[in-house]
């Protein structure tokens, strides 16, 4: 017998069908977002496992960095943002093109007789490295040497082209330059450029393929190849002028800490020269990638471009390194004759790395990518920034991975150091501008060369010190201590200049007859006990 359902069996019959269609639907659902989950997790391993896609080939001879940049998108389009030119409050890899002549009046009294009076202007981006250089007036009304590309073009397969024909090819072809990175042939190039003049070595550049058909023989700023390796992406070093100097700093006695590779290189048979590119951690070479320019060196074309390490990296000892030297010829080394008073005197470059190994990160193993090139997520990946700037643009990411401190307070810290520092800077100018009218001074009383040669000297040493700060980029934040160390014996041999250039103009003092008073006690006498 069947019997018709009544209405209340019929609504429980509606509820459970309407239960078991949403607890299929919810199943469903979870099912979707766990397979979504997992298939997420896939990509993600599978995009670390395989960090990149060849999509073009790139051999030892692609300068051109356009190619690079489609099979390391994520890098390439932040080595790009290197155009913009977004400042911190004092210096850093990113500043407008303001003339410091300008700004600081006093920069062209110290760098009088040196082309640097003439144009001298904050640093842009690495996308403008090679083309700031090439239109300078430093460049376009001056001679200057062909060793000036070394850190402002993209220049090994130059040098290697150059190095290969003077081993006798007499036809370098774009396949031989690429096939590879072939050290010696770098080395004899490299030699060769410096002794060239900037136009003649600018053009021996303009003749090397850059790796890139349609726009063949370009000149191109510095670019992925001079810091990677274009088989295995592996970061290296490039530059001869590091490479030799790193190998000359190894072998002095220069207590280097923070170089752990130099000490066990030190401590080992030494049957080779320190190599970096065999001996240094990766950490160690994300510093040393930047090294290869942002350093002191000499690079006029009296003889082969050189970093002055051999006698170590602190600012008197590379000064031993520059007065103990001779040119080939055998004369004296100097850089330039100050045109106010004919004083042989030193330029400073731009010394972060030397500056750097003095101070706290450097003694902490902090790198210089850590901090200007600091790490991004990108999907699976951790990125370095090739946006190379200042970190105070990038705090969050810069600073705050180590220093558990907010970012207004981290600013402040940076900020109260570079003022400090620049005060300081301004105190030192003051007393070597002093300096420079007491000399003129006491030569136009008649005072002679002679007489003025001590004088020369700490003209020299005052100089060359503040130089050393001043022309250094982080305004004193790379090692504030040594900053002002340094600055305080900068005031200190311009002060004595001054006083001994002052004895010369001033006439002779008679004795001075004034009583001198004896020291006595606080207690009168009448009241001392006896």
């Amino acid at each position: 017998m069947t019997a018709e359902n009544t209405p209340s069996q019929k609504r429980a019959a509606g509820t459970s069908f309407f239960a078991l269609a949403g607890l299929m639907l919810l199943f469903a659902v979870v099912t979707f977002g766990v397979v979504a989950l997992l298939m997420s997790i896939y990509e993600r391993k599978h995009e670390a496992r395989t960090p990149f896609v060849r999509v073009a080939e790139v051999d030892e001879v692609t300068t051109d960095p356009e190619p690079w940049g489609l099979n390391w998108p994520d890098q390439y389009d932040s080595y790009l943002l290197t155009v913009d030119s977004e400042e911190s409050e004092y210096g850093g890899s990113e500043a407008l093109t303001a003339s410091k002549l300008e700004e600081h009046p006093w920069l062209k009294r110290l760098y009088a007789g040196y082309a640097f009076s003439i144009d001298y202007r904050e640093a842009r981006g690495h996308a403008y490295m090679l083309a700031d250089q090439e239109v300078t007036k430093r460049v376009t009304e001056r001679k200057q040497a062909g060793a000036c590309l070394h850190c402002h073009a993209s220049i090994i397969p130059t040098y290697r082209r150059l190095g290969l024909e003077e081993e006798g090819d007499k036809e370098v072809t774009a396949e031989v330059l690429a096939a590879e990175f072939n050290m010696p042939a770098v080395m004899a190039g490299f030699e060769k450029m410096s002794t060239m003049s900037y136009e003649d070595a600018h053009a021996e550049l303009e003749k090397t393929p850059d790796g890139t058909p349609a726009t063949e023989g370009n000149a191109h700023p510095v670019s992925c190849i001079d810091c990677h390796d274009p088989e295995t992406m592996q970061i290296r070093v490039t530059r001869p002028g590091f490479i030799n100097g790193i190998a000359a700093l190894a072998k002095s006695d220069d207590p280097v800490v923070h170089l752990p590779s130099v000490n066990r290189w030190r401590e080992g048979k030494r049957e080779r020269d320190y190599d970096p590119n065999q001996d240094a951690s990766r950490q160690e070479m994300r510093t040393f990638v930047c090294a290869q320019c942002h350093v002191e060196y000499y690079c006029a074309n009296k003889e082969t471009l050189f970093f002055p390490w051999g006698g170590g990296l602190k600012v008197e000892e590379i000064e031993k390194t520059y007065d103990e030297h001779k040119f080939p010829d055998g004369s004296d080394f100097y850089d330039y004759k100050h045109g106010e008073t004919g004083a042989p005197v030193y330029k400073a470059q731009h010394p972060e790395f030397e500056l750097w190994s003095q101070g706290i990160h450097a003694r902490s193993g902090v790198s210089c990518s850590d901090c200007h090139m600091p790490y991004e997520r990108k999907g699976a990946m951790k990125v370095s920034s090739h946006n190379v700037r200042s970190p105070m643009l990038s705090v969050n990411r810069s600073c705050q991975q180590c220093h558990n401190v907010n970012e207004n307070e981290l600013k402040y810290r940076v900020e109260g150091i570079q003022e400090r520092t620049k005060a300081l800077i301004d105190r030192a100018a003051t007393a070597m501008t002093d300096m420079l009218d007491a000399i003129r001074d006491a030569k136009a009383a008649g005072a002679t060369e002679e007489q003025l040669q001590p004088i020369y000297a700490l003209q020299r040493k005052g100089m060359w010190r503040l130089d050393f700060i001043s022309s250094e980029n982080s305004k004193g934040f790379h090692a504030s201590q040594e900053s002002a160390r340094i600055l305080g014996e900068s005031i200190d041999y311009c002060r004595q200049a001054e006083a001994m250039a002052l004895k010369l103009r001033a006439p002779e003092a008679p004795e001075s007859t004034a009583e001198v008073e004896e020291v006595k006690g606080i207690t009168p006498d009448d009241k001392a006990p006896n």
